[in-house]
């Protein structure tokens, strides 16, 4: 019988467009043993040529990619997930970027999910976050085309409300202030009214409420904002969930204990 190539196999992946392979296809196309096959993928590993990103998940790794040694997360998330058996939406830090609207560390990715939480994946040079959430509205989510196909995207206005939400988790509110201004400038104000209205956290809209109004002056914002909470019965609620100060003022309109400055 004649010898698997595990090279001309993963050519003719990548002339159909694809960028990974998992484990069990290699089973399925292969005449060798599963111990033949972790030495076939352990060489090419060396070589550089495919990338572990999960057990059982491989990334191939093309030529002009041989240097960074991992892949953009576009061209193989939607692969990733369908292996993980999992629904997602690229989110947060990295949807801003796909937006133009954020300038994170390139190997740092944000994928949310709903429960159970799916381990961070953790690599030399790769990160990716996984977050979750249990119900969301795919009215919101975008299939965006990218270089390497197309992938689920939260749209300008919901990666702004999950921004906030998220906050703590993510490096604080400082961290996310220009992601705000630069993705304000894209919204579509429909969409933003109608996801005020649906975002089920309404701490999320008061403080969404009081940066576009006293930190990015955005009015045009600001205004929808208070429109959708001004029927709502508030409770005061801290600025920022990372810092430590204690509240130095209070902002009555949209009941914020400001106890941080946000520069940005």
């Amino acid at each position: 019988m004649k010898q698997f190539d595990l090279y001309k196999y993963l050519d003719e992946v990548r002339a159909k467009g694809r960028y990974s392979i998992i484990f069990d296809e290699l089973k399925e196309k292969t005449n060798l043993s599963e111990k033949a096959i972790r030495q076939a993928i352990f060489r090419a590993k060396t070589k550089k040529i495919i990338f572990t990103v999960r057990k059982g998940f491989y990334l191939i790794i093309p030529p002009e990619y041989s240097f960074a040694g991992v892949l953009p997360l576009h061209f193989y998330i939607d692969d990733l997930m369908r292996f993980l058996k999992r629904e997602y939406y690229i989110g947060l830090f990295s949807a801003a970027a796909l937006y133009g609207a954020a300038h994170q560390q390139v190997m740092s990715h944000y994928i949310i999910t709903p429960p159970p939480a799916l381990r961070k994946i953790s690599k030399e040079k790769l990160s990716i976050y996984f977050f979750t959430k249990k119900n969301w509205n795919k009215k919101f989510i975008v299939n965006k085309k990218t270089a390497g196909g197309y992938v689920k995207v939260s749209s300008p206005e919901l990666t702004i409300f999950d921004l906030i939400y998220y906050h703590k988790k993510i490096g604080g509110i400082n961290r996310i202030a220009n992601v705000l201004e630069e993705l304000s400038e894209i919204v579509n104000i429909d969409n933003f009214f109608e996801i005020s209205k649906l975002y089920q956290n309404f701490s999320v809209i008061q403080r969404a409420g009081y940066i576009f109004d006293e930190v990015l002056e955005k009015k045009d914002l600001a205004n929808i904002l208070s429109n959708v909470l001004k029927s709502k019965v508030l409770k005061y609620i801290p600025l920022s969930f990372v810092s430590k100060n204690k509240a130095f003022a209070k902002n009555k309109k949209w009941k914020i204990l400001i106890n941080t400055e946000i520069d940005y």
